[in-house]
């Protein structure tokens, strides 16, 4: 038997940097291992959980698919689909729901963390977020979920309600565990926290184009000279330089330590290797986008087979819960 994933990313907006290292490539380096079977989902449901605009909703999950296939997620290797267009998710958080408690859902601190950001808008959907990734992982009987050090807490609530599950009503859940990928966490280009849509000036688009990601990375703030300790926003710089051009990393961080670093030298360096990496992505991208057909078809087939699976999980949960 092969060990199933689920992964999904909010629809948000356009990927950025920060979704490609932290999640898309650990996406692809699994989908092309033989090992495992990959669902990849826009996660439109949970997006609604914080204040969001419905036409931008409406054209971002779309939008997140196309960043998907001109990443190289492959349908034929993977199920790429939408989560709302799979009902099956929703239905089954409300049987998961039974058997977690409201206080349990109220301590998570991504809970909590969202409640400051948004206090006029602490939601029962917001609330109960856990529980929709914990029907987005179990739907698939996923086993390994690639999640970020933030969200171990909600995967910490999924094992409990799989094992709640089990326990009371002898499903067969599995306890999904966590990947660890190298660029799991990115720095945001202000250095300070995560790369993050929701905080302006922070992150680089999949779509930047050579200049626009040149005028990103100059503004990340440096220091008044080289040498001494690091600032936020250089050592900001110094993890990109080892993720996009590692074999200049030695170099640059001698110039720094002798004092004769130029930092402007740096962050167009930078700015070059992160632009090489992204420019194949941007054509990919060009060609998708002038055959919106051929994308149709595939978010038409990718729905159709996770909610093939999702199907039979639920259908499974109503007869052991004595609902069928």
């Amino acid at each position: 038997m092969k060990k199933r994933v689920l992964s999904g990313i909010r629809a948000t907006g356009r990927l950025h940097l920060g979704n490609y290292l932290g999640a898309v490539k650990g996406m692809l380096e699994l989908q092309d291992n033989t090992e495992y079977e990959t669902f990849y989902m826009v996660a439109d449901v949970h997006t609604i959980t914080t204040p969001y605009n419905v036409e931008e909703l409406r054209k971002n999950r779309r939008e997140v698919i196309v960043d998907y296939l001109s990443a190289g997620l492959d349908p034929e290797k993977s199920v790429i689909f939408q989560q709302s267009e799979v009902p099956e998710h929703m239905e089954l958080a409300f049987y998961l729901s039974s058997v977690v408690t409201i206080a349990k859902m109220q301590h998570l601190p991504t809970f909590k963390d969202k409640v400051k950001q948004y206090p006029q808008h602490a939601t029962m959907a917001l609330l109960n977020y856990p529980i929709l990734m914990t029907a987005d992982i179990l739907a698939y009987k996923a086993g390994f979920v690639p999640v970020g050090i933030d969200q171990e807490p909600h995967l910490e609530a999924a094992r409990e309600i799989a094992r709640r599950m089990n326990q009371d009503y002898n499903t067969d859940f599995p306890q999904p565990q966590s990947f660890k990928t190298e660029g799991e966490y990115i720095p945001a280009l202000t250095g300070k926290g995560k790369m993050s849509k929701s905080v302006e000036g922070s992150y680089i688009n999949l779509t930047d184009d050579l200049e626009t990601i040149r005028k990103k990375i100059r503004a990340v703030p440096t220091a008044d000279t080289s040498g001494g300790e690091k600032s936020e926003g250089l050592r900001t710089l110094f993890i990109f330089l080892k993720l996009f051009s590692p074999e200049s990393s030695g170099e640059f961080e001698k110039k720094f330590e002798s004092g004769s670093l130029q930092f402007v030298e740096l962050k167009d360096h930078i700015t070059e290797a992160i632009f090489k990496e992204l420019e194949p992505i941007q054509t990919d991208r060009k060609r998708l986008e002038t055959d919106p057909a051929f994308v149709d078809k595939i978010i038409k087939n990718g729905n159709e087979k996770a909610r093939e699976v999702a199907k039979k999980t639920v259908k499974e949960v109503r007869e052991k819960m004595g609902l069928a």
